[in-house]
């Protein structure tokens, strides 16, 4: 019998990995060609949004103007879409516990995830990786896919690069094939710890880069921002978990070095904080304004982040990411991005 693949998530890179998918699975022989999609109900332009995508085939209003293809099937309830071997899981961080706690019980213990959303729980001073997030509410294995992707990029059909990390299980090579195209080529690796938490903190960094784009400052001082974010990042993943294979390999490949590079040029977070350094508006203001109900990731990261750093005292460690978290919080200027280094504030706070 078929595999059956649910995507739990449709928002505008849940529907753009739909729509992948969609074409994608009729070059894996042993899947179903039928995907469920879960979609949180709401009405758009005065209908339903879930039966909007199921008579059109597009989410008019998280990915306008593409076909998700015919083999997608818009579901409403999440249990509904329980009954599938390869669980794809896209809803922003802060509401994944939630949606696993409804679909606990339903799922089949020889099912398999992958996780593409970017994030990782904190509590008390801990760090727990999405990944064992899923395993530990539902009771499966659980990979992600992690990389530089734009998902209106994707759609249209743009050369990109993705990294997927996977524990060694059978269903390893069938995930890379719903994924691998010619134009979104796929890269593996065993480190998962680097691949999540660069995927998460890279929304930290691209904070950084869209506070220098709003203060109008070169692609040097851009530049010189990322490269530091790329160190504190690896330095982070190693503090926290220095028995899991931190590999620094890991962070030159999409997920890493590439994914830091896209978000700081072209994501939300970074065009966020351009705004929130040239209009003097509030983060939440600027996600009000800006983003068409998606969620702003990096700012809920680097608060996070820095509760960690504070209580393990290694503010001082971290400049940059503490630097980011301050500007932030308005606890110091957006000009003091470029004084990372040598800021009383952060060495305060250690």
């Amino acid at each position: 019998m078929p595999y059956k693949l649910s995507i739990i998530g449709s928002g505008n890179f849940g529907s753009c990995i739909a729509r992948h998918c969609a074409a994608n699975i009729k070059n894996v022989p042993e899947m179903d060609q039928h995907i469920k999609m879960w979609v949180l109900e709401e009405i758009v332009n005065g209908e339903s949004l879930i039966n909007t995508i199921n008579t059109t085939h597009e989410n008019v209003k998280y990915l306008p103007g593409y076909n998700l293809g015919e083999n997608v099937e818009a579901i409403g309830d999440v249990v509904e879409c329980c009954d599938a071997d390869f669980f794809i899981f896209v809803v922003p961080h802060q509401f994944l516990p939630a949606t696993l706690q409804k679909m606990k019980g339903h799922v089949k213990n020889t099912a398999t995830g992958c996780l593409l959303t970017k994030g990782i729980n904190f509590k008390d001073g801990k760090i727990q990786l999405l990944t064992d997030t899923v395993e530990e509410i539902i009771g499966i294995k659980c990979g992600s896919l992690m990389g530089a992707n734009i998902a209106n990029e994707i759609a249209r059909g743009d050369f990109c690069e993705s990294t997927l990390a996977f524990p060694d299980i059978p269903e390893r090579e069938t995930w890379k094939q719903l994924f691998d195209s010619p134009k979104f080529k796929i890269s593996c690796t065993n480190d998962i710890v680097t691949q999540q938490l660069s995927g998460t903190m890279k929304n930290i960094v691209a904070l950084g880069g869209g506070i220098v784009d709003g203060l109008n400052m070169g692609q040097s001082t851009k530049a010189a921002i990322l490269r530091e974010g790329f160190v504190e990042i690896f330095d982070f993943a190693k503090m926290m978990f220095p028995d899991r294979g931190v590999d620094i390999l890991t962070m030159i490949e999409s997920c890493g070095f590439g994914d830091i590079v896209a978000s700081s040029y072209g994501g939300r977070n970074r065009k966020c904080a351009e705004y929130f350094v040239k209009f003097g508006k509030t983060f939440q203001e600027c996600e009000a304004e800006l983003l068409n109900g998606q969620k702003l990731q990096g700012t809920l990261a680097a608060a996070e982040v820095y509760k960690i750093l504070v209580e393990r005292k290694a503010t001082e460690q971290f400049p940059l990411l503490t630097t980011i978290q301050l500007i932030s919080e308005r606890k110091v200027a957006p000009t003091e991005i470029i004084n990372y280094r040598g800021h009383a504030t952060v060495a305060s706070s250690a």
